[in-house]
This record gives C-alpha cells, structure tokens and sequence, in this order.
C-alpha cells in the first residue's frame, strides 16, 4: 500500500509541475513579444511635410525590360507618408503603364 501511495504522490508532482512550466514559458513569451513591440530605443518621426499627408514612394518608375505580351510581372513600391497627418485614399491609385519606354 505504502508503494502505490509514493507512486501516486510522484506523479502528482510531476502532473502539477507540467501547467506551472507551461504558464512561465507562456510569461516568458509574452514578455518578449512585449519587449519587441515596445522596447528599445525608437527613431523619433520627424515629418519632412508639416499640415498636411505628404506621399513618398521609394522609386517613380521601374524598367522591366521586354516582356511577352500575357507574360505576368510583378513590382512592389514602398510608400511612405512623410506628413504630419493622416494619409487617406479617395480613390484607387492611379498606375500607367506605358509602352516602349
């Protein structure tokens, strides 16, 4: 009786033990993700337009090259807004592709 009685105990240690590692482990996480969004030193935002969204996109035009008419082609621009308020589109952005050039 005794036996099973220490059997038993043991494995109630080892049983209370798992949720009391995976509750720091989750802590431990937590508090990275934590440190990555908002720790560290942090670039202050200097806007280069005051009173207004200003857009700014990394390159005006991109060279493809020749391409196969149906032959699909991706380009990815970076946009930034360099004012000091909220940059909203209206509308779609306009894009023109132009041929030959």
């Amino acid at each position: 009786m005794k036996r099973k009685d220490a059997q038993r105990r043991k494995t109630s240690r080892r049983s209370s033990l798992i949720p009391g590692i995976l509750l720091a482990g989750g802590a431990a996480l937590l508090g990275l993700a934590a440190f990555a969004l908002f720790g560290g030193e942090r670039e202050e935002f200097v806007p280069e337009v005051a009173g207004a969204a200003a857009l700014r996109v990394d390159r005006q035009e991109e060279d493809l090259g020749d391409v196969r008419l149906g032959q699909p082609v991706r380009v990815a621009f970076e946009l930034t807004n360099v004012g000091d308020r909220q940059l909203l589109f209206t509308e779609a952005p306009y894009v023109e592709v132009a041929e030959g050039c």
